[in-house]
């Protein structure tokens, strides 16, 4: 089934707004050399280098493409397989890229078997009209210019999981040579007891002299003088090939390549997390870890950890990486009880069971922590793991998955930010497509109406005042980005003591210019919380200033509301009290502030003046009322950054929650901390 994108395309420009969002690449996208966007890629530029006429245009379209099978009747039928092709914009801001509105359905392969090559019969249609939006272009207006252009388009990359991989690039994903990057060099062995291909010999991808290369025992027993494989041009390799759809057709048994790839594709890497998981929590039956043992026996890899055949049965030595009963507790244990702040991840809890100190159902973005920056020494790191991880895990560890981590970070180099290109939003929204499902015998029909139908009420809602859409559902922070409490509002009446501490911190930052014969600078700076409030309310009696100026002058109102949630600038935070009742760790905050020290002798002296971060727990929230407007304060406990703040040797910030220091100043703007 064809569902026409061009049709779409032209609608998205008759929109004024979603027009000018098509431009965003070009006329709003920070370049400061960092790593944000598609667009700040190296491909990006490349492409318009190699093609000016199309880069010279910035309202030209480049697509991502991704497609997987998906099955409709969930766990009532498992062979039927149903291929939507989908389309993302990478034209627009990334946190638009990947909202359900601008993914479009261009095709839907029917099911219900799997179609080998001759998926290529069924894309024909798709590509046909990306030939026409590249050659011939298609004429359009743009309501945002006020002009017709000639719009033309492209497949920037294909996004799609492993096994799908093979089925979209016509790569033989599996076999000896199953990396589509290492390609005819791909070193693997198999393994007669565990019967499985693994992928070793990382130590191919260090530098030449490093010391990893010379060692044997640890390793396989041999030095490394392998090196990483060049380039190369996967174009290059089918230009030759002769294919013939259909599942009959079988290609020479040695070929990497079965058929003339449409694009060149990326695959999504599932994280490795579960995998690491499953072999310490030791979540496989005895008989697989025997093989296991017995395979790395065979290799002559740590041959004291063969297992030894007694009267009672098989003994596994125990190995660096097998846990004791204990040590399976305390971690599940603590994951079981782990608290992050709200967005930061899924709730970790509901994935372990405390029962069988296993865990269950965990998916791939629950896991999934990328830092795009110093992609360099990232590279490196990744190999020296992996090196590191075959010096003390069995052989059986290293399936495809997790040699495919080796090509990340190149891809990342290629390609842009992995959250731009990852398989986790076009997985959702195929979610949403088997939820228009209503006539079983007829799957395919129905996604392809309720499809239609959001699409038609999506082209309404451009034109509409004050409706929500559909595609692109408002964050829990809209409308509360300049503060606004949550849960537990009440009425305070605090001492005027407290509430001058609490108005006195919003002067922060702001020094009394006045003369005071004989007193020292530090005398001016320890003095200006007891001065500076008594000093603005006369100000402003006798002074003509602005009506915001006289209301903080005057002072806030006795009553102050608390909350024991609070919302601002797009991070949620809770009271300590409040963290307890919550699955969430929001209490705690992180404020850079300037510090001033002075000599010890001579207290005119400025020594530095440093910002620091200084990390406490919120006790209260509250806010004072100056009747024009409100200023949200938190109240904490700060910890003193001498004795209760260390970094250890892996670079990691340490904060002891129990210390106290800075018991003057418990008060800070909620809009200063993080």
């Amino acid at each position: 089934m064809v569902s026409p994108y061009l049709p779409r395309l032209k609608r998205l420009f008759s929109n004024e707004k979603e027009a000018k969002l098509h431009c965003w690449h070009s006329e709003e996208r920070v370049t400061d050399g960092k790593l944000r966007h598609v667009a700040d890629s190296p491909q990006w530029r490349n492409i318009d280098k190699k093609y000016p006429e199309f880069g010279k245009e910035m309202r030209n379209i480049r697509f991502g493409l991704s497609s997987d099978g998906i099955n409709h009747f969930w766990n009532i039928s498992s062979c039927h397989s149903t291929w939507p092709v989908l389309l993302c914009i990478y034209n627009l801001p990334p946190w638009l890229c990947m909202k359900r509105k601008y993914i479009m359905m261009s095709l839907l392969i029917q099911g219900p078997r799997q179609h080998g090559n001759d998926i290529d019969v069924y894309l024909s249609p798709l590509i046909d009209d990306l030939k026409t939006l590249w050659s011939l272009s298609v004429y359009v207006y743009d309501a945002y210019k006020k002009q017709h252009f000639q719009l033309q388009a492209m497949i920037f990359c294909t996004i799609s999981n492993f096994p799908a991989y093979g089925n979209l690039s016509g790569y033989k994903k599996k076999g000896k040579k199953a990396c589509p990057v290492c390609e005819d060099q791909t070193s693997s062995i198999w393994l007669t007891n565990s019967k499985k291909i693994i992928y070793m010999g990382h130590r191919r991808f260090l530098p030449k002299g490093h010391r990893f290369r010379k060692k044997t025992i640890e390793f396989d027993e041999s030095i490394e003088i392998r090196t990483m494989r060049k380039r190369f041009d996967a174009f290059s390799r089918v230009a030759s090939l002769n294919v013939v759809l259909g599942k009959r057709f079988r290609v020479d048994k040695n070929a990497l390549w079965k058929r003339k790839t449409l694009s060149r594709c990326y695959a999504y890497r599932k994280n490795v997390c579960e995998s690491l998981i499953y072999l310490l929590l030791e979540m496989k039956q005895k008989i697989k870890e025997v093989n296991v043992r017995k395979d790395m026996a065979e290799m002559g890899i740590r041959e004291d950890l063969a297992p030894e055949q007694s009267a009672n049965g098989v003994y596994l030595p125990p190995a660096c990486y097998t846990t004791s009963n204990e040590e399976k507790l305390k971690f599940c244990q603590c994951l079981h009880d782990i608290k992050v702040p709200s967005t930061y991840s899924a709730n970790i809890k509901r994935f372990v069971s405390m029962k069988d100190c296993k865990l269950f159902g965990m998916n791939s973005h629950d896991c999934h922590v990328v830092d795009v920056e110093d992609l360099d020494q990232w590279e490196k790191d990744v190999y020296v793991t992996l090196c590191e991880l075959e010096m003390h895990f069995p052989p059986s560890f290293f399936d495809i998955i997790v040699h495919l981590i080796s090509d990340i970070v190149r891809e990342i180099k290629a390609c842009g930010p992995v959250f731009l290109r990852y398989m986790y939003p076009f997985e959702r929204y195929m979610g949403i497509l088997k939820g228009y499902v209503r006539n079983r015998n007829r799957p395919e029909g129905s996604i392809v109406e309720g499809y239609t139908c959001e699409e038609v009420i999506e082209f309404c809602q451009g034109y509409m005042k004050d409706v929500e859409s559909v595609g692109v559902p408002k964050t829990r922070h809209s409308g509360r980005f300049e503060g606004k409490g949550g849960v537990g509002c009440k009425i305070n009446m605090p001492t005027y003591e407290v509430l001058q501490v609490a108005r006195n911190a919003c002067f922060s930052g702001l020094v009394i210019n006045l003369k005071y014969p004989g007193k020292e600078k530090m005398w001016y700076i320890n003095n200006h919380n007891k001065e500076f409030s008594s000093w603005l309310e006369k100000k402003v009696v006798e002074t003509d200033v602005d009506e915001t100026v006289k209301r903080l002058g005057r002072g806030p109102d006795c009553r102050v509301k608390s909350y024991q949630g609070y919302d601002i600038h797009g991070y949620t935070f809770y009271t300590k009290d409040q963290d307890k009742k919550s699955t969430m760790q929001n209490s705690g905050v992180t404020m850079i502030a300037s510090t001033t020290e002075f000599d010890r002798r001579d207290h005119d002296t400025l020594i530095r003046i440093a910002k620091d971060s200084y990390y406490g727990v919120i006790h209260k929230i509250w806010e004072l009322n100056y009747y024009d407007f409100v200023i949200p304060m938190f109240k904490c406990k700060w910890v003193n950054n001498r004795t209760g703040v260390q970094v250890n040797k892996d670079g990691f910030t340490l904060v002891n929650l129990s210390s106290n220091g800075y018991v003057s100043e418990p008060f800070v703007l909620a809009k200063h901390v993080t």
